[in-house]
């Protein structure tokens, strides 16, 4: 079973969705408080249900939040985001060079995150 990995860093407080091998599957942005951090950790676990919208293909369709978002960044590699109901990004993942990975890690967020522990580093 994967867990919410809270750890602090220089500018504040930060948390990531790791699989239960370890991997990292996705990272949140920096937060200036541990409260406002375990609140992205819920918006995940609520939003983590949303469709998956694969803005990789022409004419994608344009879904509603919350949703994941495919994209392929400056290097050509794969990339998703997870976006609250209020549009805001609530989660990162890494690049991936194909785009079966990328789908994968989605999946294993659905899976992971709604009954995932929270732990400190």
């Amino acid at each position: 079973m994967g867990k919410f990995v809270i750890k602090k860093t220089a500018t504040g407080i930060k948390f990531d969705l790791k699989a239960g091998n370890g991997e990292v599957i996705a990272t949140s942005e920096v937060y200036n408080s541990e409260a406002s951090c375990k609140n992205g950790i819920e918006s995940v676990r609520k939003c983590c249900t949303g469709g998956i919208e694969d803005q990789t293909v022409e004419g994608f369709e344009t879904l509603k939040h919350p949703k994941f978002e495919v994209y392929l960044d400056k290097k050509g590699e794969y990339r998703f985001r997870l976006k609250a109901r209020n549009g805001e990004i609530i989660a990162v993942g890494e690049g991936y060079k194909a785009k079966s990975g990328c789908l994968n890690g989605i999946e294993s967020i659905k899976k992971n995150a709604p009954e995932a522990p929270v732990v400190e580093e």
